[in-house]
């Protein structure tokens, strides 16, 4: 337990660096009007960026590319509200519910509630997906070839 709650730590102190930040900001930017932008989506999006996988390091590149999948997600909400537009499949419900009520001139609550919610369910992944992921690799680690 000791052990997975330093590596936790360790992990935080290499994300929150200056350029880690900033790597982050631009993934999130960028997924963000990627996810704006019906037919494109977060896949596409690192598919075209893996060259950087050359010139970036690895703990960088990963945030970039968590960065761009998170943004993407929020993204697709906004022309679903808006223009009654999803950008992706999972934004159809939000396109539904949020247009009808920016059509009555309250188009900022459903536009906060995406965002909110976006940051919410992420933060909750992640913490999941950790917790998860630490018992997963244990089990995949005591795999072998022949498994």
């Amino acid at each position: 337990m000791g052990s997975s709650f330093l590596d936790l730590w360790h992990g935080f102190a290499v994300a929150l660096t200056l350029e880690n930040l900033g790597w982050s900001a631009l993934g999130v930017t960028l997924g963000t009007l990627i996810g704006a932008l019906p037919g494109l989506g977060p896949g596409l999006t690192i598919a075209l960026l893996l060259p950087l996988t050359y010139h970036v390091g690895v703990e960088s590149i990963f945030i970039l590319f968590g960065g761009i999948v998170f943004g993407a997600m929020y993204g697709g909400s906004t022309t679903s509200i808006l223009l009654n537009t999803p950008g992706e499949s999972g934004c159809i419900v939000t396109a539904l519910e949020g247009h009808k009520m920016a059509r009555r001139g309250r188009g900022g609550t459903p536009l906060a509630t995406a965002a909110i919610g976006s940051f919410v369910a992420g933060t909750s992944w992640v913490d999941r997906h950790y917790a998860i992921g630490t018992q997963l690799m244990k089990v995949a680690l005591k795999l072998g070839p022949s498994d």
